[in-house]
């Protein structure tokens, strides 16, 4: 598990707003950044160099979660995140899909060798981009729940009337990061919920997930793949579990 010291939060409900911003990293270490892409491209050439939400002001107030995002070049961020988040006013916020089956398993998926995070076990997840803002009367918000059932449906082939969505938030600190964990609930078996996926996952060119892990104990637990916000998410919530 990371070393960071890791924290929890539960809400009822998470209000973001999008402002764009000069980002000082972005500038000033331009040219490590650009060679650090080309390195990673050179082994990857799949990455894509979109534009990501990143999150500069946060706290936790009165059962809800406000924050406030920027957008960056992705090659900005993963320079960011491999050089040891050298700003520390800026976290990585993202939501993630805890998927559970009716027989209270929790269901990951390991990622692509093409991916930024290859080899990584994860919950269908993504960092937040330029897709997930929406112009509302007051400026720009951003919709974390919706990143929520995009990424799931991207990732597993689930659609929303796949599953149900419960209500609330459990908010997992990591140092600078910040994982939003929602419970999303299917009504299939662990076994056949993973077969389904994997069907959906057998027709990808360029599947995110190449392998699934089904989780129902601590036993169960990959410490060496699994980042230290997933562990410890599955550790205090696996004992809740209904059996």
């Amino acid at each position: 598990m990371s070393d960071n010291k890791i924290t929890f939060a539960q809400v009822n409900h998470i209000e973001s707003v999008y402002r764009e911003r000069d980002w000082a990293f972005a500038h000033e270490r331009a040219s490590e950044i650009d060679a650090h892409w080309a390195s990673l491209r050179a082994q990857k050439p799949g990455l894509f160099d979109g534009r990501v939400l990143l999150m500069d002001e946060w706290r936790v107030e009165d059962g809800a979660f406000h924050t406030q995002h920027f957008s960056a070049d992705f090659r900005a961020f993963v320079a960011l995140r491999d050089f040891g988040f050298p700003d520390a006013n800026v976290r990585n916020c993202f939501a993630a899909a805890a998927l559970v089956s009716i027989d209270a398993a929790f269901v990951l998926g390991q990622m692509g060798a093409h991916t930024a995070n290859a080899g990584r076990i994860y919950f269908p997840c993504g960092t937040p981009d330029m897709g997930d803002v929406r112009e509302t009367p007051e400026g720009f918000s951003v919709d974390l729940a919706g990143s929520v059932l995009r990424e799931l449906e991207e990732e597993t082939g689930l659609t929303p009337g796949d599953v149900s969505v419960e209500p609330g938030w459990t908010l997992v600190f990591e140092g600078p990061r910040v994982a939003c964990m929602k419970i999303v609930r299917s009504n299939l078996r662990a076994d056949a919920l993973k077969s389904r996926i994997e069907d959906f996952l057998r027709n990808q060119k360029e599947p995110e997930f190449v392998a699934l892990h089904i989780v129902r104990e601590m036993a169960n637990l990959k410490p060496d793949a699994m980042p230290g916000f997933t562990q410890a998410f599955l550790a205090r919530m696996l004992p809740a579990q209904p059996g």
